[in-house]
This record gives C-alpha cells, structure tokens and sequence, in this order.
C-alpha cells in the first residue's frame, strides 16, 4: 500500500502583467524584478511572468535577437534566484534561452525556487514568429515535484493544444504555469479556460500587455480554478493578479455539476472522472501526424477513402426539455418521438435540415432518477431497443418521408455471439444481452452509421458496457460525419481523433448537467477587427465552441434541458463553427424552452454548414503536366490545380491546427498505466 501523499496547505500565487519595451532588456529586468517583489511581498507563494518578459516577443530573425539571449542558467535566472531565496517563493519566468553545446536558441520557461533554479521547460508548439529566430523545444513536458506541489510549464502557443496541458496532468501536475504573449483575443481566452476545466488543474496565466510591432496583445493575465472558472484577471495594464491554489482540489479529478443539498451547501455531484474515464487505447491516432501532407492526398491514398466531395447543406437540432418525458403517459417514447418529429418538421416544410441531431437516450430516456437503482436499471434495460429493429424501422420511414438524416442516442439491447455461428433458438433465447449508450445515424436507406459510447458517466456504468465500435466516421453528401455522445466530446482525445480521420461535422447527442460557460464582460483594449462581443458574453467560455474551433470540425450537439422528476440538464445545445478567431462567430445557440406540464413542440435550430474545398480553378486528380502557376485550357485565365497536391482553402478541409501538432512527444496521451 502506498503511503498518502503530504499534505499541502493552500497557498498565495501571482500572475504579472507586464509591458516590455522591445530590446531594453535592462532596463524590462528592473521593472520586473520590482514587479516580483512585490508580490513575493503580498504573500505569494508562486509567481508567473510574462513570455519574453525581458526582452519583447516580435522579433524578425536569429540575428536581431542575438544580444538579448543568454543560458540557463545565466544572469536573467540568477537575479530571479536572489528573490526566491529571500522571500522563500518560487518563481517561472520567461526568456529567449541560448543552449551553449550548440548555439541553437530557445524560446524557454525556468522555474527557480529559493534552492536556485529547478528546471526548464522549451516551448514545444512554436507560434508563426518563432521559427524565424528559435528551434522547437526539445526537453518535452517536464513536471517539477516542489512544496507547492506539481508543477509544470507550457508556453503561449503551446495551450492551442490540448496535448501540451494533457501530458504533463497525465504525470501528475497541479498546477500549469503559463507564459504567454496572447494577442487578438478577449483574454482570459476561453483556451485557456477549457484547459483548466479538461484537466482539472490550477491554471496561471501571465499575459503582456501593449502594443509591439504593430501587434494587439490581450492582457487578461488570471489565475484559473480546477473547474475553469475565472478566480481573478485583468483585462489590460501593467500589475499584479492574485489567486489562491489548494492542490488538494487539483488532485481530486471528478467532475459534475454543483449543486445545493437540503442544508444549502454547495457540492460537486460527481458524473465522471476527466482520467479515470478517459480510453487510451481508443487514441493511439494521435501519436500520428496525420495533417502533416496535403489533407486530399493522405486521405485519398492508393485511392481509398477520399474525402467525399462535400456541399452546402443545412444541419438542425432539437434541445428537448426533460418535463417533455412526461407524455409518456400518453403513448410509448417511439411513439412521442416520432409525433414530435413530424409535427416539427411539418411546421419547417420551407426550410428542412438535410441532417437533424437530436439528444442523447431519446429512447427510452435518461435513466429515472426517481427509482431506486436497480429498479431505474431495470427500467432502462427494458427500454432499449435491438437495432435494426422496429423502431429503427419506424424511424428509417420517417427519415423517407422527409428526405433527412437523423442523428440521435438510444439504449442499444445486443445479442453478441463473438463471431460463433450456428447458434440454435434454445441457445438463442438464452443468450445474455449486451446493453450501450449508442448514437444511431439514419437515413432513408436505413442505419447508416451507429457508434457505441465510449467515456461512460457514472450514470451510464449502472447499466451500459463501454462501446466496442471505436470512432468511426460515415461519408454522406453533408461530408464526413463522425458520432459522439456529450460526455465523450468533453474528453479533447475524442474530437481529435475524429478529425484526424478527416471528419468534417461531429453529431453529438447529449444528456448533461454541465459544464454552465464562464461569462466575461467587454474589454477595454482596441482591436484593428472585432474579436468578441462588446457587451458581457455569457457564453465567453462555452466547451463546444471551443472543441469544434480547436479541432477544425463542425460541431452539432444536441443536450436535453430543463428538469423533472430528478433529472435536470443545461441546455446549450447549438452548432458550432471549425473557425472561431473573428467575431460574429459562425454559430447557433439553442434557447431554453419553457419547462412546462404540457411542453409545446421544441424549437428547431438550424445552419449552413460549408464542406467544399472552396478553391478556384479546374479540378484534376491527375498529376500536372505543367508548371505550377501556368494558365492551362481557360480562356478566362483559370488556373488548373491538383486536388491532391494542394491544401484546400475551407479551414474544415485544411485543418490548420492539427497540421501544426507535434506528436513526437504525445506517447504519453495513449500509454495505458
């Protein structure tokens, strides 16, 4: 048996904000220091510069950074070591590292403490600039055991990427120490927050502030919770944020809503857990850079598997409230489902989605919170349905009368034989069935896609087995479709695996309580475009914006909402854009239906989705036979490409960002312990 972990008292931690005048690196270092004294004076424990902070980010080249970098250690970390010595403080700061072996430059995180310096960390995700003057770090995602618990760096860039903040939580970090230059952004960014929430740890950000180079940097340095709320910022201007960190909370990985029990206290209702319910062995894509070549190209090669060719199509959902369970009086759940369908298709004859996700466990519903446990179960149980079966039947008809695809969650009843043949009937009938959380797609031509739920809820466990059927994805004329639950989309592996496979739209049906966005009132910083709303944004910090925008997906999820009987869910279901970086985003939000007795027909949301290519010119698959650029068999000056040697300029297509991943260092994210 292990012997309990130490415990650590919480603690006073500081984030700075600060605005370097680029190349008077002096002169940045005594404003600095002053800066870290006095919050070393205030109580702080901990305490977290800038990027760059002594020198300015924006520079052109190797040459022109050159008599700024230094090593570490070297001076810069020396004079930082003096005040962690004196004010017993640990201290992450930030500079342009020079390794001495090999005259190659870093853009690097130290951690000193009062013994001296602890550890480096070398940005890993390297931002457009860098490259210019600075290689890819090399040292991976270290993880630095101290009084103050585990701590770990990752550097501006580098919270793009849910990899780099997932690895070091996955070896044991606390608390993710966080130097960045964030520009064109209302900060703090919801980034930021999502990497605080996925992997329930303390998140110090310490932003600049100021203009350099003509670049907007966004402030809003803050020391972040364990659940991604915001526990201080500040928008703009040099100073000193202060939070609190209680490792204790870190270290204690469950997640749920917050409720208020009969006495009026507040406690976490526990739904799962962000490691214990993660699936490695579902992952192993993502050590594979899989948007390293021409995205047309890997997926069509030896001619197989070529993305479909992709279209405007219109995509819907229906956010059911859960008093709406109550008509089951009144009719079997197929039968309420299907008279819902059709009554809200009916009332959109002019404008009907092509695909309509609807929320997870419509048949039979949610399992009843009212009942006993193994009462609710057996309940459940009774409910599913085989599949194909009649009620996919019944479905496949109404998806013929209407000419749509639905996407919606059941409870599955699976008689699995594991490939046995020649079962006889009295086998048969004895047979013990296999229940799942599954996601049916259905279209006129029957099931078209089905997909089994991996990340199972506490909830969930009492009666499914976790899916068997992995991540699949289903080419339809909308594009690439991959099938998620909610649950599973808050898990950042499951998005990216999808994409990776080329996924253009994720249809997400979902039965959840949380997470409620954070919400972030308007900035005082000018930009040169409008990057968020101007007034307080409610939704500042909403989960499924942000994994569509992050994964270069389109994401439609479908939540219940509401509250009956035991059962509630939080709505905020909508259809979300693979690109969020420019205000107004590209999305739809559902509003919350009146949770009434006798509920009216829910609410149909509806978008545009964009799958195309979205490039000019004559479309080959077959190689050139000129030189790139010549005008070729247009006398309109129509240029002529090669589909597969080109990246496609619909960023759905193209997936920047997953062709900006680094995977040489992602074993850990499927290593199974």
């Amino acid at each position: 048996m292990s012997a309990p972990e130490p415990s650590i008292a919480p603690y006073t931690v500081a984030a700075i904000q600060f605005d370097p005048v680029m190349g008077e690196k002096d002169t940045n270092l005594s404003r600095l220091l002053r800066l870290t004294q006095e919050a070393a004076q205030h109580g702080a424990r901990l305490i977290v510069h800038p990027e760059l902070a002594t020198t300015g980010y924006c520079w052109l080249s190797r040459e022109e950074i050159a008599p700024y970098v230094e090593p570490v250690p070297g001076p810069t970390t020396d004079r930082f070591a003096q005040v962690a010595a004196q004010y017993d403080c640990y201290i992450a700061t930030s500079l342009p590292e020079v390794d001495p072996a090999t005259n190659v430059y870093y853009n690097s995180l130290a951690l000193i403490g009062p013994a001296g310096l602890i550890g480096v960390y070398r940005k890993i995700h390297s931002y457009i600039s860098e490259p210019r003057w600075a290689r890819d770090g090399d040292l991976g995602f270290p993880v630095w055991d101290t009084p103050l618990g585990r701590l770990a760096g990752v550097i501006c860039m580098d919270a793009e990427f849910f990899e780099a903040t997932r690895i070091p939580t996955l070896l044991g970090a606390d608390v993710l120490l966080f130097p960045t230059n964030w520009l064109e952004e209302k900060c703090p960014s919801n980034r930021w927050t999502a990497r605080a929430f996925e992997n329930g740890a303390y998140f110090i950000a310490a932003n600049r502030c100021g203009l350099e180079r003509t670049v907007q940097f966004s402030g809003g340095s803050c020391v972040l919770d364990p659940d991604g709320a915001i526990s201080a910022y500040l928008d703009t201007g040099e100073g000193i944020v202060y939070g609190e960190v209680d490792v204790a909370r870190a270290r204690d990985k469950r997640w749920g809503p917050l409720v208020k029990d009969d006495s009026g206290a507040i406690r976490l209702e526990p739904v799962g857990n962000r490691i214990a319910d993660r699936r490695p062995a579902e992952y192993l894509t993502l050590v594979n850079n899989t948007y390293l070549w021409e995205p047309l190209m890997f997926h069509g090669l030896y001619d197989m598997g070529e993305l479909p060719p992709g279209q405007l199509s219109c995509v819907g959902i229906i956010q059911n409230t859960l008093s709406s369970l109550k008509g089951h009086a009144y009719g079997s759940p197929l039968d309420m489902l299907i008279g819902m369908l059709r009554s809200t298709l009916r009332d959109h004859d002019s404008a009907r989605p092509d695909v309509l996700v609807l929320p997870e466990l419509l048949l039979p519903g949610p399992l009843a919170a009212g009942q006993l446990p193994a009462a609710a179960v057996a309940a459940m149980q009774a409910g599913a349905i085989e599949i194909p079966g009649p009620e996919t039947a019944a479905l496949v008809t109404l998806a013929t009368e209407f000419q749509i695809s639905l996407v919606l969650g059941v409870a599955e009843r699976a008689f699995e034989n594991n490939g046995t043949k020649g079962i006889n009937e009295a086998d048969a009938i004895n047979r013990v069935p296999t229940y799942y959380n599954t996601v049916l797609l259905i279209d006129p031509e029957g099931v078209y896609g089905k997909y089994r739920k991996l990340h199972l809820t506490a909830s969930d466990r009492l009666w499914a087995s976790p899916g068997n059927l992995g991540l699949p994805t289903f080419d339809m004329p909308a594009g690439r479709i991959g099938l998620a639950t909610g649950y599973d989309v808050l898990f950042p592996e499951t998005l990216r695996v999808l994409a990776g496979k080329g996924a253009d739209l994720v249809c997400a049906p979902a039965y959840l309580d949380f997470p409620d966005p954070v919400g972030l009132g308007p900035s005082s910083i000018t930009y040169a475009v409008t990057v968020a709303p101007d007034e307080y944004d409610a939704t500042h910090s909403l989960i499924w914006r942000l994994r569509a925008a992050e994964h270069n997906v389109y994401l439609a999820l479908a939540n219940w909402s509401g509250a009956s009987e035991g059962l509630r869910a939080n709505g905020y279901s909508g259809i979300f854009s693979p690109s969020a970086s420019r205000y107004p985003w590209a999305e739809v939000i559902a509003e919350d239906e009146p949770d009434t007795a006798y509920p009216a027909p829910p609410a149909l949301a509806m978008m545009t989705i964009d799958t195309r290519e979205q490039r000019t010119g004559r479309r080959l698959t077959t190689p050139m036979r000129f030189a790139p650029g010549e005008v070729v068999g247009s006398l309109t000056g129509e240029l002529a490409y090669n589909v597969r040697e080109t990246i496609p300029g619909n960023v759905v297509r193209s997936k920047p960002l997953l062709r900006k991943r680094v995977p040489f260092w992602y074993l850990d994210l499927i290593r199974t312990r």
